[in-house]
């Protein structure tokens, strides 16, 4: 069981890395928009490029969306008392897994046997 103390850390880091993807979300949002076709620049390859890029920034903003989504599910669990609970057994999440990654929702038994199914 964790202490109030870690806790609030827990909440903390959690809170500041929700904050941390909100800022970037418009950086994201700029990166993800139309490639238009640029006369100016030279050929296939800069519009090959561009296209690229705005993939990689859509697959960078699906993740943080999932990111995103898990700490608020996290920060839920916090409130509602659940925080370190595992959610498919409901055995406690080993303290230092949480400490990893405040986010995580199993414990490292029940990650295992998702990953093997």
């Amino acid at each position: 069981m964790l202490s109030q103390q870690e806790l609030a850390a827990l909440r903390a880091q959690l809170e500041q890395r929700l904050a941390a993807l909100q800022g970037h979300a418009e950086h994201r949002r700029t990166a993800t928009a139309t490639v238009e076709l640029d006369q100016t620049r030279t050929g296939r390859l800069s519009r090959m490029d561009a296209l690229q890029g705005q993939a990689m920034a859509q697959a960078t903003e699906a993740r943080a969306g999932v990111e995103a989504r898990r700490i608020v599910a996290a920060l839920r669990r916090l409130d509602e008392g659940t925080y370190g609970d595992c959610l498919e057994c409901e055995e406690p999440v080993a303290p230092g897994r949480l400490q990893a990654n405040p986010a995580v929702p199993v414990c490292i038994n029940c990650a295992r046997r998702a990953e093997e199914s």
